[in-house]
C-alpha cells in the first residue's frame, strides 16, 4: 500500500513541478524545452529524486541544473501548497540522460543498417 501512495504522490509531485516550470520559474538560466521525466519518492514520502530531460549543450545542461538547484526552496514551498501532505518531501533534481541515451542506440542501429527500416526482405 505505501509503494502504490507513493507513486501517486510522485506523480502528482510531477504534474505540480512541470507547471511550476512552465509558468513561475522566471530565472533566465533556465531555458528550452525542460521535462521532468520521473519522480523518485521515498516510502516515508519524505525525499524525491526528480529526473528531468532537456535540450542543449553539456554546459547549458548544468547551467540549467545548478540554476534549478538553487531554485528547491521555492519550488519545494509551491509543492506544499499545492499538494496535502503532513511533510512536504526534500527535492534533489537530477539529469536524465535516457532519451539521449535512446538516441544513441537508434544511431548506432540505423548504422549497422544502412538500407533503412522500409525494407521487407523481397
Amino acid at each position: 500500500m505505501t509503494d502504490q501512495r507513493a507513486h501517486r504522490v510522485g506523480e502528482e509531485i510531477k504534474r505540480e513541478v512541470s507547471s511550476i516550470l512552465r509558468t513561475e520559474i522566471k530565472d533566465p538560466r533556465v531555458t528550452g524545452l525542460i521535462s521532468v521525466t520521473d519522480v523518485a519518492v521515498t516510502r516515508d514520502l519524505r525525499h524525491a529524486k526528480l529526473f528531468i530531460s532537456m535540450l542543449g549543450s553539456e554546459e547549458e545542461q548544468q547551467e540549467t541544473l545548478s540554476a534549478l538547484s538553487r531554485a528547491v526552496g521555492f519550488i519545494r514551498s509551491e509543492i506544499g501548497k499545492r499538494i496535502r501532505l503532513r511533510h512536504t518531501p526534500e527535492i534533489s533534481f537530477h539529469l536524465d540522460k535516457s532519451i539521449e541515451y535512446g538516441a544513441h542506440i537508434n544511431k548506432i542501429l540505423a548504422d549497422l543498417n544502412p538500407g533503412g527500416e522500409g525494407q521487407t526482405g523481397e
